[in-house]
């Protein structure tokens, strides 16, 4: 018996220790002020080119977070703005940089929700996917890209001071 229990003794403190892993994993979100400030700086930058849109950040789990109408925005916008921030955030990609990647019938942006097509971008700070800026209402879904853009610039700088 001593010497079964003197193996499995020896067998555990064989195994490898690893202190420096983790059971769980810090995921990074935005607050809901920073979310707005996206939203509201996004919304203003268009305004400045004379044009109304929707904007939508969503979470890391593609849910809603904020959702803006300016005033005469259509309303066709605002599933389209979700849409937009959904597929940035889950590609983890600009749209305007996958336009053209997929051409098949059977290709994954045919899934419902999903819509390549310029206007939105991923929050990436660090490495941590945070979130997703989706902008439509434009009169080119650069400008929609340009606009979110100038959302997130509003508020980059903080985020990158946390990293």
């Amino acid at each position: 018996m001593k010497s079964l229990l003197g193996i499995v003794i020896a067998a555990l403190l064989a195994l490898p220790v690893h202190a420096e892993e983790k059971m769980t994993q810090n995921i990074k979100r935005l607050t809901l002020e920073t979310a707005l400030s996206i939203a509201q700086a996004a919304i203003e930058d268009c305004r400045k080119r004379g044009v109304s849109v929707a904007v939508t950040v969503v979470d890391r789990g593609g849910h809603e977070q904020v959702v803006l109408r300016d005033v005469l925005a259509m309303d066709i916008t605002l599933p389209l703005s979700k849409q937009k921030a959904h597929s940035a955030m889950a590609f983890n990609s600009p749209l305007s940089e996958m336009e053209g990647q997929f051409t098949g019938a059977y290709q994954v942006p045919k899934i419902d929700g999903l819509l390549i097509q310029p206007g939105g971008i991923p929050v990436n700070v660090g490495g941590n996917l945070m979130a997703g800026i989706g902008v439509a209402g434009a009169p080119s879904g650069e400008m929609d890209e340009e606009c979110a853009k100038a959302g997130l610039e509003a508020v980059l700088s903080d985020l990158e001071m946390e990293e």
